[in-house]
């Protein structure tokens, strides 16, 4: 294959990762966390990309625990969808596929990887949920256990998946791989914390909240790649999906960073305390 012909446009294969990162955390956030403390009957208070504040005071223990676990529950469906979505849409687009491919990766990384940062570090959604159930030690070995084995299966499964983007054999397939994910996880992390710097709560949200869950959750991406070595890295016989240049999908991935950035950044008020 002609190499000029098999090199994706860097500029669209990083405005999809960026409408693919804001739209994880609005589900994580919005549809996750919010959804939960409507349907255990609380009062939604605040909503940014890094937090979600909901009224729980008559939820209950287990309530409390529903609201926590729903960003993540939410990750997880949204990311088995896009694997489905991606098994049926055979003969969809470059664009439309890299877009399936890193709403899967991006959903399934945070979700797993949530696992494993509230196991290590003792805090965050699943620390919440937890606490309680039984001595610190076990829930967090626990945790720390699942979000670990999860994770490497899900940097496996989309891996493998990646095959239909890249060109070549051995070392350039590998580069191949790294031209599509590194930039997208470098964008789509900064755009994270960019958004975060305006929470409402304080800078300590950037650091457990919005970088933890962009360049630590989804880093996967980064060396992802590297995996690709060996015999993994055989070429393909089917055909490469090309991401091409589509302004389309530039101008959604550059409205969603604003309106991310802007609006959810400084956080959406929805009752008074």
């Amino acid at each position: 294959m002609d190499p000029e012909r098999s090199r994706h446009d860097p500029l669209t294969i990083v405005a999809i990762a960026l409408l693919a990162y804001v739209t994880g955390d609005v589900l994580h956030e919005a549809v996750g966390h919010g959804g939960a403390c409507l349907l255990v009957g609380g009062r939604p208070l605040v909503l940014s990309t890094v937090h979600f504040e909901c009224d729980g005071h008559a939820v209950g223990v287990w309530g409390e625990r529903f609201i926590a676990a729903g960003g993540t529950l939410i990750n997880l469906c949204a990311g088995a969808l896009a694997v489905l979505a991606r098994r049926r849409a055979v003969s969809a687009s470059g664009a439309v596929g890299w877009f399936l491919w890193l709403l899967m990766a991006v959903n399934l990384l945070s979700g797993t990887g949530y696992f494993l940062f509230s196991g290590v570090g003792g805090i965050g959604d699943w620390a919440d949920f937890v606490r309680g159930l039984g001595p610190a030690w076990v829930m967090r070995l626990g945790l720390t256990v699942l979000g670990g084995v999860t994770y490497w299966l899900v940097v496996l499964r989309a891996g493998h998946a990646l095959a239909p983007f890249l060109s070549g054999a051995g070392e350039e397939r590998v580069r191949s791989a790294t031209r599509m994910t590194l930039p997208a996880y470098l964008a789509g992390g900064t755009l994270s914390c960019i958004a975060g710097l305006l929470n409402p709560v304080g800078m300590v949200l950037v650091a457990i909240s919005a970088a933890a869950a962009s360049f630590g959750g989804t880093s996967g991406l980064a060396w992802m790649p590297q995996l690709l070595r060996g015999e993994r890295a055989a070429a393909s016989d089917s055909a490469q999906l090309l991401v091409s240049r589509s302004w389309g999908w530039i101008a959604l991935g550059a409205v969603a960073a604003v309106v991310f950035v802007l609006v959810l950044g400084p956080g959406v008020r929805f009752a008074a305390r």
